[in-house]
């Protein structure tokens, strides 16, 4: 469990392809490398990876083929940033909200509005995740936990602070660029429970 509060922005340094449809990725983090272990969890780019191996400040992590399908981390070569997050602390601050590294869809950007203090930057939303989003509600975009400030059938809009902008991906990403998204798994909860109430367990009524 992470929190969508990016610690790091680190690099890509190598991926490479290896048998069964998979890759190995390895990544530089020395904050988050710090006290990483064999079999903890580091979110990259808000894809939850387990890491394998590590050794100076970067450390490796195997993909699934059904990874590279259903995120951007398929995109990325060497020498591109990512976010960087460790799990969650159970006695840390929930900084921003409870996020699970596990992508719902990838969206791409469409517009960026650039203010005096803060920038808008609307998102194209993948079919079948609209009815998550609502507006104040949270959202992670590459790992980073956001404010919904607009939304709307295949599109939302956060507004990005300037530590934001500096201290993510996000600040230098352009339009048509590809982002992992995570909706709000509190949403899924509710539809599924209400889901189930109207239905009942098993089927129609």
């Amino acid at each position: 469990m992470f929190t969508g509060i990016v610690e790091e922005l680190g690099e890509i340094v190598r991926t490479a392809e290896t048998a069964g449809d998979s890759a190995l990725v390895a990544v530089r983090g020395p904050l988050v490398t710090s006290d990483a272990r064999h079999g903890d969890s580091i979110a990259v780019n808000g894809v939850c990876l387990t890491v394998v191996d590590v050794d100076g400040g970067v450390f490796t992590a195997d993909v699934m083929g059904e990874t590279l399908r259903r995120t951007a981390l398929g995109a990325l070569r060497p020498g591109d940033p990512v976010n960087l997050e460790r799990a969650a602390a159970l006695n840390s601050r929930l900084g921003g909200h409870l996020v699970q590294g596990h992508v719902d869809g990838v969206g791409e950007i469409l517009s960026r509005e650039p203010a005096a203090q803060w920038e808008t930057v609307r998102f194209r939303l993948p079919a079948g995740l609209s009815r998550y989003v609502v507006e104040k509600g949270s959202i992670t975009v590459d790992g980073v936990s956001l404010t919904v400030a607009g939304v709307g059938d295949d599109w939302f809009a956060v507004g990005l602070i300037p530590t934001t902008l500096k201290l993510t991906t996000l600040g230098a990403k352009g339009v048509g660029d590809p982002v992992n998204l995570e909706v709000d798994v509190l949403a899924k909860y509710v539809e599924r429970m209400l889901g189930e109430r109207a239905t009942g367990p098993g089927g129609d009524r």
